[in-house]
């Protein structure tokens, strides 16, 4: 067996992996908080616990911008949420029951149903009052410029004067 505190044993994507560990904590703890006998028992307890939805964000250097891409199937575009605030990015949303109320016999209930909201640090130089928002067959896209002086420039390396030129000026 691999010694996985040795950053050569490390998979490359091992930050990642733990993020995607942690959603699928979450999604499992759902499905276990939404199960009949808890919402039997507690109805208001499985709005408690709604979705977490994935989230990938990033800077694109090249077209100097920062993009953040939240996947929100079944969730119309009248409610979702967004708010900017001391370099913090706020998504709020709630997925709604779309079939009608009546009682019925659930053999699954997989899907959450409810509020959610996450937060989301934005990279130094994003101009947050700059952000658009864009929703589309489920996913939302938020952008916004970042400015020149955040991303990386390369500076060119200039050959030193050898000392023997110097000496003769």
């Amino acid at each position: 067996m691999k010694n996985l505190y040795k950053p050569e044993n490390r998979p490359m994507d091992w930050f990642d992996e733990l993020f995607g560990f942690r959603r699928e904590f979450d999604e499992i703890f759902n499905r276990i908080a939404s199960r009949r006998p808890w919402t039997a028992e507690f109805p208001e307890f499985k709005r408690t616990f709604s979705m977490t939805p994935a989230v990938e964000s990033y800077v694109d250097k090249d077209a100097k911008k920062y993009v953040c891409k939240v996947t929100l199937p079944g969730v119309e575009a009248k409610d979702v949420e967004v708010n900017a605030q001391n370099n913090l990015l706020t998504i709020r949303a709630e997925r709604k029951i779309t079939r009608e109320k009546k009682e019925v016999e659930y053999y699954e209930t997989e899907i959450a149903y409810g509020v959610f909201e996450r937060t989301v640090p934005l990279p130094e130089g994003v101009l947050a009052e700059k952000l658009n928002a864009e929703y589309s067959n489920g996913v939302l896209e938020i952008t916004a410029p970042v400015a020149a002086v955040a991303l990386p420039r390369r500076i060119e390396i200039k050959p030193s004067v050898p000392l023997t030129k110097q000496i003769a000026a």
